[in-house]
């Protein structure tokens, strides 16, 4: 257990004095306060060089050679003749040892303020049945994220359009915003408006080559201020999105699927240059053959 005080983030320090409350576990009892500078400056005195985060045998060598062999030998040395003899990152360790931060915290990022799904098709279409398939699979990916991060969307926009570059193709974009009843993360309800709207912008005549559907207006539980006679998403579709997120995220994306979306769809993206997942997918480890 490592003690901090103060807002830097001294994680070269911080990292010393866990693998110190490690090593001493009997007379630390697991526990190190670096908080008062005094004990900082004595674990850094104590702490062998190598013991530094992102040190390694290599640069230990060359350190030992400088004489530097402990932590507070390193943080005494000049940051500048480190930083020309070996490089920034050593130097930033220096600094960070002294008490100067050098890494900032990582902060989490904020909720999108719009969220986009959209695909080239693996091939031209042109009637609008597997266009309607492919804005229903693009809404179910696009509130798959929505309520991976706790938002509700009040508007969707869905657009397509053909190819830009073909010279013998006609041309022909379109999009529409579909404003929803209520603020929702119903993958059912987005999915009716969205398909609704690509009714509506759908021309016959046309070789389509994308599909699009962006969430927009997105807010976290609770910011919406609708009247007190609004209406509002059912309970029970909460609980219905909770459970299909659940399932598929136990089982695999796609095990639990609106019916509208196809399983194995032909207007799928076109990938037979694609390279193979060597370390996301197990059929597709190297496989070595001993003769």
């Amino acid at each position: 257990m490592v003690i901090v005080g103060g807002a830097s983030a001294l994680e070269y320090v911080a990292k010393l004095a866990n693998a110190a409350a490690k090593k001493w576990q009997r007379q630390t009892g697991g526990v190190v306060d670096i908080c008062d500078p005094d004990r900082r400056d004595k674990l850094l005195k104590v702490m062998p060089v190598d013991e530094v985060w992102g040190i390694g045998r290599r640069m230990t060598a060359h350190l030992m050679a400088m004489n530097v062999r402990t932590a507070w030998d390193l943080a005494q040395a000049d940051a500048w003749t480190l930083r020309k003899q070996y490089s920034v990152v050593v130097e930033k360790t220096a600094r960070e040892l002294r008490g100067t931060p050098c890494l900032e915290l990582e902060e989490a990022a904020p909720p999108r303020q719009e969220i986009c799904c959209s695909r080239m098709f693996g091939t031209r279409l042109k009637t609008i049945e597997p266009i309607r398939e492919s804005v229903a699979t693009y809404v179910a990916r696009a509130c798959e994220k929505l309520r991976a991060q706790g938002s509700l969307c009040k508007r969707v926009r869905v657009s397509i359009r053909t190819g830009m570059f073909n010279p013998d193709e006609a041309k022909y974009a379109k999009g529409v915003i579909c404003e929803l009843p209520y603020p929702t993360d119903d993958t059912r309800l987005v999915t009716r408006y969205a398909v609704a709207g690509l009714e509506h912008v759908f021309r016959d005549g046309y070789s389509y080559s994308k599909a699009e559907v962006l969430l927009l207006d997105l807010r976290q539980r609770g910011e919406f201020t609708d009247d007190l006679f609004a209406e509002v998403q059912p309970e029970a579709a909460e609980r219905v999105m909770s459970v299909l997120d659940q399932i598929n995220h136990r089982w695999g994306r796609g095990t639990l699927r609106p019916a509208s979306v196809p399983i194995a769809p032909g207007w799928g993206m076109r990938r037979e240059m694609k390279s193979p997942s060597f370390t996301t997918r197990w059929e597709e480890l190297w496989r070595v053959n001993c003769f």
